[in-house]
């Protein structure tokens, strides 16, 4: 925090808010590519969750949500039921 407070005058932001409370869950798959909708399912499931979504970022093999971190194995558990990675 304190680098990038430093730095303010040439980054130029208006404000930094930080938080210690998040968690970063990542879904990654070539398979992302030729599949539309992977994500918008994903983020449909975890709302029907009530996990709200922070932030997201994407790629072509992979998006990652950051939640709230009391929320982190249900997330797990919901997006692993979604692409049914929980079936043996």
């Amino acid at each position: 925090k304190d680098t990038i407070t430093s730095a303010k005058a040439r980054i130029g932001y208006a404000r930094l808010d930080t938080e210690t409370d998040v968690a970063k869950v990542s879904v990654i798959g070539s398979g992302m590519r030729s599949h539309a909708g992977v994500a918008a399912k994903a983020f449909k499931a975890l709302a029907e969750r009530n996990i709200n979504i922070r932030a997201i970022t994407t790629s072509e093999i992979k998006f990652s949500v950051l939640i709230d971190a009391a929320y982190t194995e249900l997330a797990v558990r919901t997006l692993h039921t979604l692409y049914g990675l929980d079936q043996a």
